[in-house]
């Protein structure tokens, strides 16, 4: 059992940072400013200064045209600013989405199918990245998780790029997806020329979640079920249990009015492993756990495989195999059926306000009985997103 590191609960503003974006958006809109200036890889380039997630003060070819991303699974954030062909600009990125989101890369690949010829670049935090890659393929900007900052300047990649003028800049939406999610698509947005498709987004995106908040946001902790948010599970069928402190997915667990369990031990974004017999002996109201088509990438994974191709009959198997582990059938929540699976790559998507709504309408039937998740989920593809929608991203135990 791992040494717990006990954190306190915080304020219902502290709870949802989210109150403060437009703030934000009026803030930091001051550092935006359009000039022209002569980099090393381009002749005269109209520029626009952003300060990125880190903090950074970049200037960045306005309209950029040649994009490496840092993770292939910034596409989730390219489709909303390009629909279009959310491909069109990228020459480059990690194949983490073929990997880790098969079904999402197979669903847009059938569209655009040039997606193929998009260059692989392996893992950008390592001391191996190639900058003369970068350079061959004549790069506009490359975009880097914030998660991975550390190990960026570590591992020389920031360095070896400005030397080489080309610019970096940080997005994020997995170290604190409520209060850099839509800054991140704003910051897109200005690079990529695509302003109004942002601010559309963002919207979108504080009216969905304001659902959410207006309905739990002054609850009382007695009123707030406690819940265990299992991370991955079944992703490695011998461990039991990963999970969340009150960042990314334990965070959703609190802006949709419940107690996340490892918030009282975790102040990482990883969080980390627990004693099933710690969760067994605390009993919490709800159990939910993450999942995703790993088994092509991990054949052992016994992972419900939360995503575009996902059948009801498959995930509703694995949720009946995952409850079954060792010690998990002494859970109230587990023979009260109150048990919910979500999509993995909510985690590290714009779209985890949907995550968000449906966790608050399992937690809290009678308040959520106007909001419809899936009807959420259905307008942003109609709206903003290149592809149809299908499968299940999130599903409760039958």
């Amino acid at each position: 059992m791992p040494s717990f590191r006990r954190r306190e609960n915080g304020s219902a503003t502290a709870r949802f940072p989210f109150l403060f974006l437009l703030a934000f958006f009026a803030t930091t809109s001051l550092l935006w400013s359009v000039s022209a200036i002569s980099p090393a890889h381009a002749q005269t380039a109209e520029t626009v200064e952003v300060t990125d997630l880190a903090g950074r003060t970049v200037r960045v070819k306005k309209g950029v045209q040649r994009m490496i991303l840092g993770e292939g699974r910034q596409l989730y954030g390219l489709a909303v600013l390009e629909r279009d062909n959310p491909f069109r600009r990228v020459v480059g990125w990690r194949d983490d989405l073929k990997v880790n989101d098969p079904d999402a890369w197979r669903k847009y690949r059938a569209k655009f199918p040039e997606a193929e010829k998009i260059a692989d670049f392996g893992n950008p935090y390592t001391s191996d990245f190639s900058v003369e890659k970068v350079l061959a393929l004549d790069a506009d900007v490359v975009v880097l998780d914030l998660g991975n900052y550390f190990k960026a300047q570590e591992s020389g990649t920031i360095a070896k790029l400005e030397k080489a003028g080309i610019p970096v800049v940080f997005i994020d939406w997995r170290e604190d997806p409520s209060q850099n999610t839509v800054p991140s698509l704003i910051l897109l947005g200005r690079i990529m020329d695509r302003e109004k498709e942002a601010l559309a987004f963002a919207d979108f995106y504080l009216r969905q979640i304001r659902l959410v908040y207006t309905r739990v946001g002054n609850l009382k902790e007695k009123d707030r079920p406690l819940v265990f948010m299992e991370r991955a599970a079944g992703y490695n069928p011998n461990n039991c249990c990963s999970t969340w402190g009150a960042t990314n997915f334990g965070k959703f667990v609190e802006e949709a009015g419940g107690r996340n369990w490892g918030s009282r031990f975790f102040s990482s974004t990883s969080g980390g492993d627990v004693n099933v017999e710690k969760v067994i002996a605390d009993d919490p109201d709800f159990y939910l756990m993450t999942g995703a088509n790993w088994s092509e990438a991990i054949p052992s994974s016994t992972a419900a495989p939360m995503g575009y191709e996902a059948t009801d009959e498959k995930v509703q198997a694995s949720l009946k195999t995952l409850t079954a582990r060792p010690g998990l059938s002494l859970l109230r929540a587990v023979r009260e059926k109150h048990v919910m699976v979500l999509y993995h790559q909510f985690y590290n998507s714009p779209y985890s306000f949907v995550a968000v709504q449906a966790v608050a309408k399992m937690l809290h039937p009678d308040r959520f009985k106007d909001v419809d998740p899936q009807a959420t989920w259905t307008e942003l593809h109609a709206k903003f997103l290149p592809v149809e929608p299908s499968g299940l991203f999130w599903a409760t135990m039958k």
